[in-house]
């Protein structure tokens, strides 16, 4: 029986989202499942299992023809023995997902981080197919980062290239969760916006958001909702997190000289608010020469970027 078909699978802290595509890496079944962290890490990995089986018990296709499964996780993992060590998001410790997986299906499995299996999925479906040399920058609760070199990831001497949000750019800064003081993650994250703006609360400051915080949860969501209606404090923090993630854009030029920045994560659906300020910083900070070829782009993959670039993962690992 050829194997012909890939499956991808995004695991996240609320949810796994499975795919089984074709070999043009088409999806052709999908399933998502609650990844119920709650009930600890036999539990995720029992809906890891089910997932890959829903999924193909939605089409005809048979676990035979499977020819390669990729999962992309939060971490930090060994990529290399198949090892998710722990993550923030997920009740795991030392989890050995790759043997596990094979020894359940008999299909060669490969793990990678999120953050590259989103960059990869760019680069093979999405905005980034035309460029051999990309970075991948997602804008979330966090602040990561996929390094993509000459169509393949970069993982670094040990497996850790790509984190992005952890580059310094102002020592005076506030304290990152990493322990480290000014990074990116600190200032241009989701979490680092509500951070500015529960300060601007304690601080008694005149804004709208102080108003909405009454009857919604604080979140960088609500501080764009208070900048749509034209609350300065909200336009003063998205200005200051674009401010730094420009600063972020332009040290990342400089060093990569690459020929594609992807911008993804669920901030930048406030980018009317910081995007340009961004784009304006870079451009004052970068070199000429590698500024002034370098493509800044939007993610197009959104929901799915996570189990597309697995596929590619899966796919490309096949490939060689």
């Amino acid at each position: 029986m050829t194997k012909d078909k890939y499956i991808g699978i995004d695991l996240g802290g609320t949810k796994i989202l499975t795919a089984v595509a074709d070999d043009n890496g088409e999806i052709i079944a999908r399933v998502k499942l609650a990844t119920e962290t709650e009930l600890g890490q036999e539990r995720i990995k029992k809906n890891i299992f089910k997932s890959i089986y829903k999924v193909l018990e939605k089409t005809d296709i048979k676990i035979e023809k499977i020819k390669s499964i990729g999962i992309g996780s939060p971490g930090p993992l060994n990529v290399e023995k198949g090892i998710i060590y722990e993550s923030a998001n997920l009740p795991i410790k030392n989890m050995e997902i790759v043997d596990l997986i094979e020894k359940e299906t008999g299909i060669n499995t490969y793990l990678q981080n999120d953050a590259n299996t989103a960059a990869l999925g760019e680069k093979v479906f999405g905005v980034g197919k035309e460029a051999d040399d990309l970075l991948y920058i997602t804008i979330s609760t966090g602040v990561g980062g996929g390094i993509i070199i000459n169509g393949k990831i970069y993982y670094g001497h040990t497996g850790n290239a790509g984190e992005i949000g952890h580059m310094t750019v102002d020592p005076t800064g506030p304290k990152c969760g990493c322990g480290n003081y000014g990074c990116l993650e600190s200032f241009s994250s989701g979490t680092a916006i509500k951070n500015m703006a529960k300060k601007a609360i304690e601080n008694d400051e005149s804004t709208l958001i102080k108003k909405l915080a009454k009857d919604q949860k604080l979140s960088a969501k609500l501080v764009a909702k208070a900048a749509a209606k034209g609350d300065q404090k909200a336009l003063d923090i998205f200005a200051k997190a674009g401010y730094y993630l420009g600063i972020g854009i332009a040290n990342l030029v400089n060093i990569f000289n690459p020929e594609m920045i992807i911008l993804g994560g669920g901030v930048l659906k406030a980018k009317e608010y910081f995007l340009d300020r961004a784009k304006e910083e870079f451009k004052k900070r970068a070199l000429k020469a590698p500024a002034d070829i370098v493509k800044i782009k939007e993610a197009v993959l959104e929901d799915e970027i996570g189990v597309k670039g697995a596929i590619a993962l899966a796919m490309q690992k096949v490939e060689g």
